[in-house]
């Protein structure tokens, strides 16, 4: 499974989807707010309203509620199309409301922009469009349309043409700015949680393959049973071949061979996890092993290493972590899907700091998604003219984005340029001129010898079954 496919399958399939509860609790409250609107309204303004058809309207929601908890089960969740139906009602009654108790000129009219929030939050943009339109024309029909707001004494409750004219307007804006402002900020939330869950994957996926010495653990405890059992026929033969001293020798070398045997693979069941060489591994070693899977896809991709002076032969030992070698791996396969032919791949190192740049011979980052690089599901159509631009995956920013968030977890700082535009080597001349990514660590973070946390020194123990 792919982090694309992950992200959707976890995040975006069913981040429209909401407890029916919830939405029945906030019906609950509009209830109970309008029954007592109207009430206090008549007993203490005597303002005249039309009081069967109000509480009729707020007797259907509820009823409405009632069905809902008797009918649904209490985990009974939503989907889009049943959430924009009930969020469609509740638009429906407010704005039926507003028009027997004074459309406009009424103050609680404010009280539409909830269902277009509502929907904005938590539905798709269609449906999110639907309701916004919808709450625009009911609004603009309730300006001529409604009944006039009459107390005791016969007098009509009419605010200044004006007045209605600029609380139209207000309306009107407040419904395009909220709704378009909730849409972004709930889509950019979905898009962030499916991200981050794509990258969890990700990294529980290198983790898995950083352990896979598990899997020599679980064929050492396999392989057990028939070394033992060679053990022990070689015991039996080496006190049955008493009177044939060289056979009895080779007998004792194939005991000694599969005790042999034995240890060694005791001590390399552990090599996934406690090993403490291959919790670390030179700077250069840990790059070839992030870029080995992009050799053989017909790119030339070169390596380069460029010591301070005075560190020309103490190349960094770092800590070999997951994050480091599939954030690489990413950086890789994005410059090795946009090269033409070549990709350079540059390793600096000093006292201080340690620095990785990766650039290929392409076309370099688009100048308007310079700013934007590193967020994911980012989406940019290819034109007719670039078929094939971007292979393998769609071009969402979600590998980048989990190559970033990955990096930067580890005490990395990325940046994102185009190498015609900026002068960050040296070594490769007029060449250089496609999309450049620098990953820069203070050394400390991860030199694995004298950083912040050193691998433990000493000898590896075979583990005892």
């Amino acid at each position: 499974m792919s982090e694309t496919t992950f992200g959707l399958m976890s995040g975006q399939e069913r981040s429209h989807w909401i407890r029916l509860r919830t939405l029945i609790l906030l019906r609950w409250v509009a209830v109970v707010g309008q029954a007592t609107a109207i009430g206090v309204a008549q007993s203490q303004y005597d303002l005249q309203l039309s009081v069967l058809p109000c509480y009729f309207a707020i007797g259907i929601s509820a009823l409405a509620n009632l069905v809902a908890l008797i009918v649904f089960p209490e985990n009974k969740r939503l989907s889009e199309f049943q959430n924009f139906l009930m969020v469609l009602f509740d638009l429906l009654q407010l704005c039926f409301l507003l028009y027997m108790t004074g459309g406009l000129n009424n103050p609680f009219a404010l009280l539409i922009l909830g269902p277009v929030t509502i929907s904005a939050s938590v539905m798709g943009l269609r449906s999110t469009l639907i309701i916004g339109t919808s709450a625009i024309l009911l609004t603009t029909l309730l300006v001529p349309f409604h009944i006039p707001l009459e107390t005791a004494e016969g007098e009509i409750l009419r605010m200044p043409t004006l007045f209605v004219f600029g609380h139209w307007c207000a309306l009107v804006i407040a419904i395009l700015f909220i709704g378009a402002y909730s849409y972004r900020i709930s889509a950019e939330i979905r898009s962030m949680s499916d991200a981050l869950a794509a990258t969890q994957f990700a990294l529980s996926r290198e983790q898995k393959l950083t352990d896979l010495g598990g899997v020599v653990a679980a064929a050492a405890h396999e392989l057990g049973t028939p070394l033992a059992t060679i053990k022990l026929t070689s015991s039996e033969l080496i006190e049955e071949l008493e009177d044939f001293p060289e056979l009895q020798d080779d007998a004792r070398l194939i005991r000694e061979q599969a005790d042999r045997c034995r240890d060694i693979l005791r001590g390399m069941g552990r090599a996934g996890k406690d090993d403490l060489h291959l919790r670390q591994a030179p700077l250069s070693a840990l790059v070839h092993e992030a870029a080995e899977p992009h050799f053989d896809r017909g790119k030339d991709i070169r390596f380069s290493e460029h010591p301070a002076e005075g560190d020309l032969m103490n190349q960094p030992s770092v800590l070999r972590k997951p994050e480091i070698i599939h954030g690489l791996r990413n950086l890789v396969q994005n410059a090795v899907d946009f090269a033409h032919s070549k990709v350079w791949i540059e390793l600096h190192w000093s006292a201080d700091l340690i620095t990785l740049r990766i650039c290929d011979d392409g076309d370099g980052f688009p100048g308007h998604l310079l700013g934007r690089l590193g967020d994911p599901f980012m989406r940019r159509r290819a034109s007719q003219s670039e078929p094939g631009r971007r292979p393998g995956y769609e071009g969402m920013g979600l590998g980048l984005f989990i190559a970033k968030t990955l990096l930067e977890r580890t005490g990395a700082r990325l940046e994102f340029a185009n190498a015609r535009d900026v002068r960050h080597s040296q070594s490769l001349g007029a060449e250089l001129t496609g999309a450049l990514v620098v990953v820069t660590w203070p050394r400390r973070k991860i030199d694995a010898v004298r950083g912040d946390t050193p691998v433990p020194g000493g000898h590896n123990r075979p583990i005892e079954f």
